[in-house]
């Protein structure tokens, strides 16, 4: 995973974000379904409102309607493998939505000036896979934002990351593999969750690494084992291009 390929068109002024209410899977239940989506109705509205790009009212705005309906699918559907809970209604809510604009020729998403039905059939496809396109970048460059204050714990500059990435593949997987091992070690996890920094002993030992490899590449480390341990981060995840069965024990 080379961070700087990854980051260097997300550069931006890093705000704070509102922390999604801690999730339970037994509100998935349906007797506790209703309770569940009545507390979600900010996360559902906020969804919502940021993929239709703009305010929308409960009372008339069909989009909600679809997004709440989604939403309800997502609770369904929803198993633990399928990673983070929000993450993945964020993403059923927006097929939703996307399938709504589709079949809704009066959606402002699809109108267009041509008078051709043929040609208006191609553009408004453009339009919309340019339109989920940038809804996927959205989604994205809020995991960044997420990712970028998790570093600031460990006094990590997010724009110094970017300048940390090896560039060469072997040495990128070999980091890779030891922060996979480090992330299903719970000694080396509370380690650094609670000084804020590599026991550069235990993942030797575990590793089989040498100390100036490990201390060359600690920012780099850090930041692959935050990304592997947080379930949040499903799109950063996806960078790593690489399956935990590929990686070497």
């Amino acid at each position: 995973m080379n961070l700087k390929l990854l980051f260097h068109k997300h550069k931006k002024t890093i705000f704070s974000l509102d922390e999604e209410q801690k999730f339970n899977i037994d509100a998935l239940v349906p007797e506790n379904r209703s309770n569940f989506i009545e507390a979600n109705k900010g996360f559902i509205y906020s969804t919502t409102s940021k993929i239709c790009k703009k305010h929308l009212i409960w009372e008339n705005d069909e989009e909600l309607s679809i997004s709440i309906m989604a939403f309800n699918i997502a609770c369904e559907k929803y198993n633990e493998q399928k990673g983070n809970f929000y993450g993945f209604a964020k993403i059923i809510i927006k097929n939703s939505l996307i399938d709504f604009f589709r079949k809704n020729e009066g959606s402002p998403n699809l109108i267009f000036d041509n008078t051709n039905n043929s040609i208006d059939y191609i553009d408004g496809k453009n339009s919309l896979n340019n339109f989920e396109i940038e809804i996927e970048n959205e989604f994205r460059m809020d995991e960044i934002t997420l990712f970028s204050q998790e570093l600031l714990k460990y006094k990590i500059d997010f724009n110094s990351l970017i300048n940390l990435s090896p560039s060469h593949k072997d040495t990128r997987n070999n980091l890779l593999n030891i922060a996979f091992l480090c992330s299903k070690n719970e000694s080396i996890l509370s380690h650094l969750k609670a000084k804020r920094k590599l026991p550069a002993k235990e993942i030797i030992i575990l590793t089989a690494s040498n100390r100036k490899s490990i201390e060359k590449w600690r920012v780099y480390i850090i930041s692959l084992i935050l990304i592997l341990t947080n379930p949040e981060y499903v799109y950063l995840k996806s960078y790593l291009n690489i399956k935990e069965g590929e990686l070497s024990d």
